[in-house]
């Protein structure tokens, strides 16, 4: 199988299932990668999953860097995306696009992830117009934790 790359996840769209899993790790992502999934999320869960914290807030952009390469190592044919943490794309446009560029040049990620909907439409925009590929998180945003007052069913009105 060639490598899965966001060109071929574009084309299946619409007509073919698009199978994403999270992994942490080596083992997992090469275990997840053998069985032909598409997407491999290295998600801030891991602060959660594997730390024991209460929430995703505290996981740290080292943190996601060393679990991204991990799987990234291990990854053949899934296309690795890294779960961009707290803080590290919210405080402005040039710390978000060069938090984004190191997934992609030192841990080996071909996308980053973001939460958020209309109000990082312009990050967005500009990370994938400099050539960073992005997939989007609507919906239960973890990251909002506090805001939402806890995990709360979210996207089923527009207010929410």
């Amino acid at each position: 199988m060639d490598r899965m790359t966001t060109v071929k996840i574009t084309a299946k769209k619409g007509r073919e299932k698009i199978v994403a899993l999270t992994a942490y790790d080596f083992f997992t992502a090469r275990f997840l990668d053998s069985a032909g999934i598409d997407i491999l999320l290295v998600g801030d869960s891991v602060n959660m999953v594997l730390y024991g914290k209460p929430n995703t807030l505290s996981a740290t952009m080292d943190t996601m860097l060393a679990h991204t390469e991990a799987v990234a190592s291990a990854a053949v044919y899934s296309l690795v995306v890294a779960d961009m943490p707290f803080l590290s794309y919210q405080v402005s446009d040039e710390e978000a696009v060069r938090n984004a560029g190191r997934f992609l040049k030192e841990s080996g990620a071909a996308a980053v992830k973001l939460e958020g909907g209309y109000e990082i439409a312009p990050l967005v925009s500009r990370l994938v117009n400099i050539g960073i590929p992005v997939l989007g998180h609507i919906g239960m945003q973890p990251q909002s934790y506090h805001k939402y007052g806890g995990y709360r069913l979210q996207g089923k009105t527009e207010e929410s």
